[in-house]
């Protein structure tokens, strides 16, 4: 990319970064604070995604394909800190725990609601069990508690565990938010960079867009937008849980996948005297 093609770039960039330094200012991260921690991003992905023919680039050439000082280079790269890797696998192991409570037979009722489990059985579904099939690093207990915390699953009266309103709408707590903030929006800009960067669109990118709209029709949008993303969901969610059965003995079941849905809203600065066409669109 040349010097004119990267300055402009960057002028795009500074539309995507406003939301998540907004984010930022409102958690109390300074700029100097998150440089230190871009400085580090940098860094890694230079030496885990720019290698040639598959040998881990020296310092140097980190330094060079980053503008990171060589020594911080070196300091960087000898530091061992995975605990967003850590609490990114703990969130995908309780989500999947649940998501297989809600979707496998033998955790449905007749009308194919999830069903009460006890904590641990020899004769019928049981937490325990479902725990096991799923992970066997995580001890059940330790999984159930922090669904409880996160109020997720509760307990009842009769001893039976059921999965709780919380589990249909997302995090409650401000880590899992973070978690899941983190774990969304960068499968997204993941998706949205691998589209950018190849000459042919590999992943799923669409957007539907409108203004000069009142609030009572964005109201009515959002509305439908919901119950058809939750159907689509729910759909998508039943058949990968039967997939994912079927996989996960075989060699090649390595891969994961994620598929988001979100409404955005606030007022419109559009011009009133503008064509009706040039106010929706579509984009890949």
């Amino acid at each position: 990319m040349n010097a004119t093609g990267s300055d402009g770039f960057l002028l795009l960039l500074k539309g995507l970064m406003r939301p998540l330094v907004r984010t930022l200012i409102s958690r109390g991260v300074t700029a100097p604070a998150f440089y230190k921690l871009l400085k580090s991003v940098y860094v890694d992905v230079a030496y885990e995604e720019f290698r040639l023919g598959g040998t881990a680039p020296t310092d140097s050439r980190v330094s060079l394909l980053t503008g990171v000082h060589r020594r911080d280079v070196r300091a960087i790269l000898s530091s061992d800190d995975d605990a967003w890797k850590t609490a990114r696998g703990k969130s995908a192991t309780f989500a999947t725990v649940l998501s297989q409570w809600m979707t496998r037979p033998e955790y449905q009722d007749d009308t194919g609601q999830p069903i009460s489990l006890p904590k641990t059985s020899e004769n019928s579904p049981n937490f325990e069990a479902l725990v096991r099939e799923i992970n066997t690093d995580i001890r059940p207990r330790t999984i159930l508690d922090e669904l409880t915390r996160q109020d997720l699953v509760h307990e009842s009266a009769d001893g039976l565990l059921r999965i709780s309103e919380g589990a249909f709408t997302g995090p409650r707590s401000d880590h899992d938010k973070l978690v899941f903030f983190a774990a969304n929006v960068g499968d997204h800009l993941a998706a949205a960079s691998q589209n950018l960067l190849s000459d042919d669109a590999p992943f799923l990118e669409r957007a539907v867009f409108y203004n000069r709209l009142s609030p009572a029709s964005v109201d009515q949008i959002e509305e439908h937008a919901g119950q058809l993303a939750q159907n689509m969901l729910e759909t998508l969610n039943a058949q990968s849980s039967v997939l994912q059965q079927t996989d996960q003995d075989g060699t090649g079941a390595k891969e994961r996948y994620r598929l988001g849905v979100y409404f955005y809203r606030e007022p419109s600065s559009a011009d009133p005297s503008k064509p009706k066409d040039e106010t929706s669109e579509t984009e890949n």
